[in-house]
């Protein structure tokens, strides 16, 4: 029952409330009665099912009433405090409180104001507050889908209750690391259990699976999956993984941003739309752990959220959708553009947008290539990221990718170092960006610096850096996240395909040559803004030559080109 004693006096139920992730409880403080009084009906009247409602006051015995919870190993879910109290500024005390619940979400109850010098947008950027709530409120409208955004990023953070898959796999195999990797980016829940391990041993059991090749995956239905790929995993959920459509309106490759906004819509104005992605929905956006630049979502969103946001999306409009196959070539042939696929399916479309993105370049390096999935990981590894509780990390790399995946590893290990090149992080940073990782309180940057070797009898122990005046030392190091620029996806294109020196695509006024279009282009007009040098076939976000490389960018081309599209049907 929810209530608004002080919090030590609760301690019994909250021991017994702290059994389920979902009965932690939710702590608000102020000193504003009217205020909290309200505040507490509210909350009461939506969660008190799930979540102990409590108050506290004055801050400094709040406090000392969180530090007898963190002792006692009491969950705390949510933090709400106000901005304005007596003897503690409300941020002041959630970074405080922070110390001690360092996985509970930080609210700043706070008054109206759009001023950018409101110390709630410092606050917000610095990372020492998650959310805010403004007064007055509409419970309905605003106070109860933002608490139940809050309380559902919390439950992020706790072991998951309900898995799709148990995996069995060695605890150093890169295979076993790599379907890890999968079913985080998959946004799957799952349970890992070491091969030698009881819970392993009677896992595979269960399964009638002692004899089989390592990894193996369990699914939630009993099904057994055997050192699975994508396909494997993403079949078991019910996903088409083989193209089998033979013609549509508009076929896209790639299921980043800019192909799923695409897909989205052609699909809802009536188009008939196919989409073929190699990997996963969501591309290099989708394994960022919060995209807070990205229009809508005040408070920023997970990458492999808003992906599946609109796979959905698209669903519903009746976009075909083909996962975990890849396109190996586009052709022509009269009127239509054939989109080949591996699994030896073909497409013929009447015009094709090319969304396939990006991916990581990797270190020269060779000792790291030895150690990947064992401390060594290229991309976000947000995987991993727990694991890094307590440890010494690095992150190379000085793009926003590479500063979220910092800030999200700082959560857990006790020091992350950022290496960088460059001698600066404004270069390739947004700002927010650089403001957050500079304040953070347990992340280096080193400038001008490289990762050069790297040392460790099975798992990564130790990394050779170099300044670039020569010196070479060795720093302790439990990983190292890689995430050192992109490589266009664009290599199983034909040389019709215009590309530039680095292999993104050109398109529109990049293809022209004093105002005329390479010789190749067969028509009288001039090519369309996003499309390439083959008419019919367009090109958006990232694989595009000097596309913006940002999220709501890759959006915003993913759109125009299903207009040109329109414009291309009716010349």
């Amino acid at each position: 029952m929810a209530s608004t004693e002080p919090i030590a006096d609760q301690a019994d139920s909250a021991r017994s409330a702290s059994r389920t992730a979902s009965g932690a409880p939710i702590i608000f403080v102020s000193e504003e009665p009217p205020w909290r009084r309200a505040l507490v009906a509210d909350l009461e009247r939506r969660f008190a099912g799930d979540c102990r409602i409590a108050s506290a006051s004055p801050p400094a015995r709040a406090l000392e009433e969180l530090a007898q919870l963190a002792t006692a190993g009491e969950p705390i879910a949510l933090l709400i405090a106000g901005q304005f109290m007596a003897g503690m500024p409300g941020i002041e005390f959630l970074v405080r409180a922070h110390e001690l619940h360092p996985l509970a979400k930080r609210i700043l109850l706070v008054e109206r104001n759009y001023a950018p010098t409101n110390p709630i947008v410092r606050a917000m950027a610095l990372g020492q507050i998650d959310f805010h709530l403004v007064k007055p409120w509409l419970a309905e409208r605003r106070l109860y889908p933002a608490v139940g955004e809050f309380l559902a990023e919390w439950e992020k953070s706790q072991e998951p209750r309900l898995t799709t898959f148990t995996l069995v796999g060695l605890e150093e195999d890169e295979r076993a690391h790599a379907v890890r990797d999968l079913l985080a980016r998959m946004g799957q829940p799952y349970a890992f259990h070491a091969a030698d391990s009881a819970a392993g041993r009677q896992a595979l059991a269960a399964a009638g699976a002692t004899d089989v090749r390592l990894p193996v995956a369990i699914g939630f239905d009993g099904r057994v999956l055997v050192d699975p790929g994508l396909p494997d995993l993403m079949g078991a959920l019910g996903t088409k993984t083989h193209l089998d459509a033979e013609s549509c309106d508009v076929a896209i490759v790639g299921a980043g941003p800019a192909g799923l906004t695409a897909a989205v819509a052609a699909a809802s104005e009536g188009l008939r739309t196919v989409i073929l992605e190699g990997e996963m929905p969501g591309g290099q956006a989708g394994t960022s752990s919060l995209i807070r630049n990205y229009p809508g979502f005040t408070h920023g969103i997970g990458g492999d959220d808003l992906a599946y946001r609109a796979c959905e999306q698209a669903w519903l409009f009746g976009a075909d959708q083909v996962y975990a196959e890849s396109a190996t070539g586009v052709s022509v042939s009269g009127e239509d553009r054939l989109v080949h696929a591996a699994g030896g399916g073909t497409v013929a479309a009447r015009a094709v947008v090319l969304t396939t993105g990006v991916s990581w370049r990797r270190l020269a390096v060779p000792a790291l290539d030895a150690l990947i999935g064992a401390g060594v990981f290229y991309g976000a590894g947000g995987s991993e990221a727990r694991a890094m509780q307590d440890q010494s990390v690095f992150v190379v790399g000085a793009g926003n990718s590479a500063g979220q995946a910092a800030l999200n590893l700082a959560r857990y290990a006790a020091r992350v170092t950022l290496l960088v090149r460059g001698d600066a992080l404004s270069r390739s940073m947004s700002e927010y960006l650089v403001t957050a990782v500079e304040h953070a309180p347990n992340v280096d940057v080193r400038l001008r610096t490289e990762v050069v070797d790297a040392h460790g009898d099975g798992r990564l122990e130790a990394l050779s850096l170099r300044a670039d005046d020569g010196v070479v030392w060795q720093a302790e190091a439990s990983a190292v996240f890689v995430m050192i620029g992109a490589e266009p996806h664009t290599d199983w294109l034909d040389a019709s395909i215009l590309r530039d020196e680095h292999g993104f695509l050109l398109t529109g006024r990049d293809l022209l040559d004093d105002e005329r279009p390479p010789a190749s282009w067969p028509l009288r007009r001039q090519p369309l803004t996003l499309e390439t040098s083959v008419p019919g076939i367009f090109a958006a976000g990232d694989v595009r030559h000097r596309s913006v490389k940002r999220v709501a960018s890759a959006v915003g081309e993913g759109a125009a080109a299903i207009q040109l599209v329109h414009e291309f049907f009716d010349a």
